[in-house]
């Protein structure tokens, strides 16, 4: 099977939160702050207020243990 690359931009306010849940626990690696984190952001996006880049940050990192 050939390996492909690909360049994809994604917007995480399309993605609901217990759909991010989701994939989280299907990936095996959920921090236990993730949920905490998740409904920060999500909370923060509710209010209308777009200032989560620090949690989402913590999350990405934590997760995939990369740094942005």
């Amino acid at each position: 099977m050939p390996y492909i690359t690909a360049e994809v931009d994604v917007d995480l306010g399309e993605f609901d939160t217990k759909d991010l849940l989701d994939e989280l626990k299907f990936r095996g690696e959920m921090p236990s702050n993730a949920k905490e984190l998740l409904e920060t952001i999500w909370l923060k996006r509710r209010l209308g207020n777009h200032d989560y880049q620090t949690e989402l940050d913590q999350l990405i990192y934590q997760v995939l243990g990369y740094a942005i």
